[in-house]
């Protein structure tokens, strides 16, 4: 059974500067949410209740935005407002520890640092940029594949191949639909050089064998100790698997992409989304 949950939110989020100066990209909000708050709800969905931030410098307002808030409670109880004061404390069952990184090298830096708390057992990794359809239950598929062979699953998406050195990019064996056998993977490659369109996106589930390769892995591009370099070194001791997903996943640690999520669940909130519809209409409209 997999109990815990690393979220690796050290980043500079420089792609949203000047907003991002003292406040974390993680907290940018989608609706009346931050992002990082998609993120957790879509953990804990799995029943998944222990969650590992790995954290950095000016990212005290996530470790705030899961910490009480008396005055605000007392205020919201006072004015009757039970409903907020039910969605601000969303978090009470869950339980949270915070890690600082203490410089930024990298995803697969990241993921080492959480290491004290793991110990050995499996444990999910999500990367709260990539923003899942909330009907889909990405992880919950991912977890079944975990529980069939006790080996690491990657989640997969096709992109269009002028965008694979975005990404890292894997050569597998299709086993079924969405289900893949993978036999290589590189990071980031050329456009030439990719082995396929199948991109890793931001939900893994790793065992600890990952901790070994993460530790001996030399930086690779952009200086950084890359991920999919230590799991592409773990091909050699155990099998990694991918799982295609099968609903719509939003970037939103771009600008473009975090326009689209924005929209995607302005469109399905019933309070605004009548309004919203006939707002964007006439704003075409006048294109």
């Amino acid at each position: 059974m997999i109990t815990k949950a690393v979220l690796p939110v050290a980043g500079l989020g420089t792609r949203f500067l000047p907003a991002t100066k003292a406040s974390p990209k993680e907290m940018l909000p989608i609706l009346d949410k931050p992002i990082i708050q998609y993120a957790v709800e879509e953990v804990q969905k799995v029943g998944i209740k222990d969650f590992i931030f790995i954290t950095g410098k000016h990212k005290r307002a996530i470790e705030d935005h899961f910490d009480k808030a008396t005055e605000l409670e007392e205020r919201l109880i006072k004015a009757g407002k039970q409903e907020l004061l039910k969605k601000i404390n969303f978090f009470e069952h869950l339980n949270f520890a915070f890690i600082r990184q203490k410089e930024p090298k990298g995803l697969g830096d990241a993921i080492l640092c959480a290491k004290p708390f793991i110990h050995e057992e499996a444990f999910v990794v999500i990367l709260s940029d990539d923003v899942m359809d909330p009907d889909y239950s990405v992880l919950k598929d991912m977890i079944d594949i975990y529980e069939e062979t006790k080996s690491p699953v990657i989640a997969l998406e096709e992109v269009p191949f002028d965008e694979v050195s975005r990404y890292g990019i894997i050569a597998g064996k299709k086993i079924r639909e969405d289900y893949y056998l993978i036999e290589d993977m590189i990071e980031k490659p050329e456009k030439s050089r990719a082995p396929s369109n199948l991109a890793i996106i931001g939900r893994y589930i790793l065992t600890p064998s990952i901790f070994r390769y993460l530790e001996k892995l030399q930086p690779g591009k952009g200086g950084e100790i890359q991920l999919t370099d230590a799991l592409r070194a773990l091909l050699s001791e155990t099998p990694i698997y991918g799982y295609k997903i099968k609903c719509q996943r939003y970037d939103a640690g771009e600008k473009f992409g975090y326009l689209k999520t924005i929209i995607y669940f302005a469109l399905r909130d019933p309070e605004i989304s009548d309004d919203f519809r006939k707002f964007l209409k006439e704003q075409l409209s006048c294109i």
